[in-house]
């Protein structure tokens, strides 16, 4: 496969797009681009005007001195224009990232499940942090320099035809060599950049992965291989990194060396043109004519020299946004309904429902179930049958493949999302808290909540006497998902914010598979009141934690291969009877 040299023209097009929000700014950046330009180029003029008046015949003092003071007051309003410039140029980029960075949260919002279960972590925060600060500097580069070396080529070109035509001609001649070679270059740096880029995200997502599971590597004594991963992994990115690093750093050396024999030729020539007249000869040509044209030669090159750099930078940081906007175009999630539920009664039903994460390998397949409204459902089956699977369906974090599940009656996809979501409350095994307050997690569900709600949810979730024990009780700080707190006590805030919410239906998922036996026969009471009219769904492993249900369905590969209550189930020797005996006998 050919690689890539250069970035597509679509992401040149979309940054030029982003730029497009700051015109107010961008027109400041070139007014102060201007502005450092003309100083620029006045001072050697007036540095070369002194030394005509000093080196006549007649040295003339007062001329000398109005000529230095000017080229000074150019200088400091140079420096200040500089300041300026650099300023607003941060500002725009800032205000760009800014706004790149907030589509990108965006995205996320809208991206499907299934493209978050199939991108790691790691890769995703790269692209949004490393890959938007490496884009900035490239953009920063390009807003304080290019226009300024624009500016400067065509005032120094003007400038140098006045002075001497034949030797500017020379040194316009000369300078594409810089510009081929900078052009070969550049390219080069677009490809090592975004392997680069693919590198480091690479290696920030086995970290990610690594941080988040260190007890679990500890505990299997698997630093070593750990270590060795992460090694291969870090060693890509140092040699895509060197490699990078060269070809951009190449850019400076070689446009130097042909902008130093630029610089000798004027110098050359203009002294011959003094000297020798001939082919070079120039009416009222002077030393310090000559000393301003060889100023001039020298910060004619020096642009091309800095724009090399900076199209080497800009490929670099238009290789980290083509992956940002990779992520901005990722497919999102389908159309979402318009419809949203009110008294809701809870009755759910599926009709021929079809879904696989993967299409060559089935999962569900032709599923028909009916649940009425407030019965609790339990689903049981061995890992990897299909238990999440469907609650993920209920949910709308996937859509069918084929076939439909109603809500009351109404197909899901004409309900938002939002609306659904609401209609639920849902406790994973898998805990989540944010790294707020104690209250504000169990509060995440209803914001509004007063502190009197907030602790009758606690005190019926049996989370109030361990919060009590805690430093600030209800105000104290959580870490990051809820570090300080052991697994157990994490469940039960998560319980806690259902309890708070009170929705019409529930989705317990392992709920209680964290919590020690005699915890969980306090929650099994709170829970009876919890679901006491309401739909739902009980995914457990644990069978004596689902007796009670109305229904159990008993899920394998895919399919409801039973499904009565567990007197009938145990009773009629199938599947159920079989898994009921694999955790109690011998009990």
């Amino acid at each position: 496969m050919k690689k890539k040299n250069s970035a597509r023209p679509g992401t040149l097009r979309r940054v030029l797009g982003y730029i497009g929000h700051t015109k107010g700014v961008l027109v400041l950046s070139l007014f102060f681009s201007l502005l450092v330009v003309v100083c620029t180029l006045g001072i050697p003029y007036c540095i070369g005007l002194a030394i005509d008046a000093v080196s006549g015949a007649s040295p003339d003092r007062d001329n000398v001195l109005f000529y230095l003071g000017l080229a000074l007051g150019l200088t400091v309003l140079g420096t200040l224009s500089h300041f300026a410039l650099d300023f607003v140029g941060k500002r725009a980029v800032y205000s760009v990232l800014h706004r790149i960075r907030g589509d990108a949260m965006a995205k996320i919002n809208r991206l499907p499940l299934s493209y978050l279960d199939s991108h790691r972590t790691g890769d995703i925060m790269s692209r949004i942090t490393s890959d938007a600060d490496h884009f900035a500097d490239g953009l920063l580069l390009g807003f304080t320099q290019f226009a300024t070396g624009v500016f400067t080529i065509l005032g120094t070109v003007v400038f140098m035809f006045t002075i001497h035509p034949k030797i500017a001609l020379f040194v316009i001649v000369a300078t594409p060599l810089s510009l081929f070679a900078a052009r070969f270059i550049a390219n080069r740096t677009y490809r090592f950049s975004r392997a680069r880029a693919e590198a480091q995200g690479n290696a920030t997502a086995y970290t990610e992965e690594m941080l988040s599971s260190l007890k679990t590597v500890i505990a299997f004594s698997a630093q070593a291989q750990s270590a060795a991963r992460f090694a291969e992994k870090n060693e890509k990115l140092h040699d895509t990194s060197l490699k990078a690093v060269f070809f951009s750093s190449l850019v400076n050396p070689v446009t130097r060396f042909v902008n130093a024999l630029v610089y000798a030729g004027v110098c050359f020539f203009g002294a011959y043109a003094i000297l020798q007249g001939g082919f070079f000869a120039m009416p009222g040509f002077s030393v310090g004519l000559l000393s301003t044209l060889l100023n001039y030669a020298s910060q004619y090159t020096k642009p091309f020299n800095e724009i090399s750099g900076v199209a080497a930078e800009l490929q670099s940081s238009l290789a980290c946004a083509e992956r940002i906007f990779e992520l901005l175009d990722a497919p999102e999630v389908s159309p979402d309904g318009e419809m949203t539920p009110e008294n809701v009664q809870g009755k759910v039903a599926i009709h021929g429902l079809s879904f696989s994460y993967d299409k060559d390998k089935r999962l569900i397949e032709d599923m028909d179930l009916s649940v009425p409204a407030g019965h609790r459902i339990a689903i049981v089956g061995p890992t990897g049958c299909g238990k999440t699977t469907l609650i993920n369906l209920l949910m709308r974090f996937y859509e069918p493949d084929k076939g439909s599940i109603t809500l009351d009656g109404t197909d899901l996809r004409a309900i938002s999302r939002s609306s659904l979501r609401a209609q639920y409350g849902m406790v994973l095994q898998d805990t989540w808290l944010s790294g707020g307050t104690v209250r504000e997690n169990i509060a995440m569900g209803r914001p509004n909540a007063t502190m009197e709600e907030i602790v009758d949810a606690a005190k019926r979730s049996h989370a109030h006497s361990f919060i009590a024990r805690l430093p600030k009780q209800y105000d104290t700080v959580l870490g990051e998902n809820g570090g300080g707190l052991s697994a157990g006590q994490k469940q039960l805030l998560c319980i806690a914010r259902i309890m708070l919410c009170m929705p019409p239906m529930l989705i317990l998922d392992e709920a209680t598979s964290n919590i020690d036996t005699r915890t969980e026969l306090k929650i099994s009471d709170a829970f009876e009141t919890l679901m006491k009219g309401k739909t739902s769904f009980i995914v457990a492993h644990r069978l004596s934690t689902i007796k009670n249900a109305d229904l159990i369905l008993v899920m394998k590969d895919g399919n409801i291969v039973e499904m009565g209550d567990h007197d009938t189930l145990l009773q009629s020797g199938g599947f159920y009877h079989t898994l009921w005996n694999s955790q109690f006998e011998g009990a």
